[in-house]
């Protein structure tokens, strides 16, 4: 079970074979690395499973490999376009997956990534990578620079303003199966990782052909496509495909007219609350001292403002259905809800 998403095997990867799963998308929501939280958003596993499907099928059709398999109705596997009621069931391809060892050196946390050579196929590969067209405001790029971080380090020739668009995309890497997610350079994220340099090369060629489907798809909607997370893996042959889930508002941060239309609505809401203070330095400690769990030394989250969690549920709906065009929920059209947000 993951924070938001379950998985639920049906068949178990080997060193030659992929598996076969089916992702379970839930109500349940994630921030900060909490994992679930004390609320449930109506819906939301249903919109955020159409909305990855359509994106796996648009991407599939431009020759980009992914571990979609297709949409469970009725027990039957079905594409986005015989859907006859919303689905929050995604069949998808397995690999394996290696977690790096953990050993304590001092106080800190260090990783061995020795599994990850050039000659390991059929694997998750351990980072996450996040295309940034923009730089709205709540982007972790702002804490990074104000941490020390230089904007040529992440591909900048200068210091971006909250809410700015960029001239073309830059490409965050961070890993994917560490105790806390860490950014590191691109250099790094070929060691750690056993890639080649054509491996990356094509890699950042996908980045650029997802981001830009994104980016279309979204302005139909009359989305901005800020930014967005990706992960790829393996096929049994070291031919890479986009797996998880891409283009919903759980990977991506979309805004309409400069208003967030994703959990970032709820990131903000949860920032101005005491338990984020407590999350901000429970990490802090627990980074100094070592600590595997940082969870264990903060306070426990409260539930969002009920208004605000029913206008979520309805924007997680409303953002599918003029995403995909497939108008699956009955619910007001995204301008008129973003007109009456409370947020």
């Amino acid at each position: 079970m993951g924070s938001v998403k379950d998985l639920e095997v049906l068949r178990k990867p080997t060193k030659d074979e992929m598996g076969i799963g089916r992702f379970h998308f839930s109500d349940r929501y994630s921030v900060f690395d909490w994992g679930e939280m004390p609320d449930r958003i109506e819906n939301k596993g249903s919109a955020l499973c159409t909305m990855g499907a359509y994106c796996f099928e648009r991407l599939e059709e431009k020759g980009i490999k992914t571990h979609y398999r297709g949409l469970i109705q009725d027990e039957k596997l079905v594409t986005t376009d015989e859907l006859k009621a919303p689905t929050s069931t995604m069949e998808i391809s397995l690999v394996r997956v290696f977690h790096p060892k953990a050993r304590r050196e001092g106080k800190k946390l260090k990783y061995d990534y020795g599994v990850f050579t050039p000659n390991l196929a059929n694997f998750l590969i351990p980072l996450e990578i996040i295309y940034r067209n923009g730089v709205p405001e709540g982007s972790s790029v702002f804490e990074r620079l104000n941490a020390g971080l230089r904007p040529e380090d992440i591909g900048l020739d200068h210091t971006p303003l909250p809410g700015e668009r960029l001239d073309r995309p830059i490409f965050d890497v961070s890993t994917k199966l560490e105790e806390r997610d860490r950014y590191v350079t691109w250099v790094e994220a070929q060691e750690l990782a056993g890639l080649s340099d054509d491996e990356i090369v094509e890699m950042r060629d996908m980045l650029m052909h997802i981001d830009d489907l994104i980016t279309e798809t979204a302005s139909k909607a009359g989305l901005e496509n800020e930014d967005g997370k990706v992960e790829f893996a393996f096929d049994p042959n070291r031919k890479l495909m986009v797996v998880d889930v891409v283009g919903t508002l759980d990977e991506c941060r979309f805004t309409y007219g400069g208003v967030h239309v994703s959990k970032e609505i709820a990131r903000q809401y949860y920032k101005g609350t005491n338990w984020y203070k407590d999350v901000v330095e429970a990490k802090k400690e627990a980074g100094i001292k070592g600590i595997k769990d940082w969870k264990s030394l903060c306070s426990k989250p409260p539930k969002l403002d009920r208004d605000l969690k029913k206008m979520v549920s309805e924007m997680y709906m409303a953002a599918a259905s003029e995403f995909t065009g497939l108008h699956l929920f009955d619910v007001p059209s995204l301008a008129d809800l973003l007109a009456m947000s409370p947020a």
